[in-house]
């Protein structure tokens, strides 16, 4: 098994052998000509990204700057927008459902390495798979920890730091991230908090 094996499939790895470091330059390569675009390149920068990552649903949209490794471990469904600052460290693989939304300075991290410092210093690391479901808006300053699962039609909000998994229709914040209520129908009627919504074709 080489590096870039044991590196999919969880195991200890090193980064800078068997290729992988020359994966990474390619894919930087793509990433610095994605965040030189002009902002009215829109078909340029969908091509684009359709090369960087593994795989592209149908209407996604990223705003530079963007930041991967190397691209080709994440997945995003349909209707995926990530709005500025968005970074994936993607040593592990990276999946994310459909109508999936990240606010600004969203940061997912499936790389880690040991805690104790001559394991850590012997050049050894890890990557850990994070799944997000469908229909999850993640807030501002999000950052989202190595092995992490987060369900279908979840809220995370602005600053939480997420190291555990967190269960389908919850609102969930804080750092460690907890889950502090579920999602019901009552909620459909309120646009922010207890305001109303004053139109009828939100539904």
């Amino acid at each position: 098994m080489n590096q870039k094996e044991r590196m999919l499939a969880g195991l200890p790895y090193k980064a800078w052998l068997d290729g992988l470091s020359e994966e990474r330059m390619e894919n930087k390569l793509k990433i610095y000509e994605y965040n030189s675009l002009r902002p009215d390149e829109e078909e340029k920068k969908d091509g684009l990204i359709r090369r960087i990552l593994g795989k592209v649903g149908e209407n996604v949209h990223i705003e530079a700057p963007f930041r991967c490794d190397y691209g080709t471990n994440i997945e995003v469904g349909n209707n995926f927008f990530a709005n500025y600052n968005c970074t994936i460290l993607d040593v592990g693989k990276v999946v994310i459902g459909d109508n999936v939304m990240f606010a600004p300075n969203v940061s997912i991290y499936t790389a880690g390495h040991p805690v104790h410092p001559d394991s850590r210093n012997s050049g050894y690391e890890y990557g850990i798979a994070v799944i997000i479901g469908d229909n999850v808006w993640i807030g501002g300053n999000v950052i989202i920890n190595p092995g992490v699962t987060i369900g279908n039609n979840v809220v995370i909000g602005a600053g939480s730091v997420v190291t555990r998994d967190i269960p389908d229709n919850m609102i969930a914040v804080g750092s460690p991230c907890r889950v502090i209520r579920e999602i019901v129908e009552e909620d459909r009627k309120y646009y922010y908090k207890d305001r109303e919504f004053d139109v009828q074709d939100y539904r």
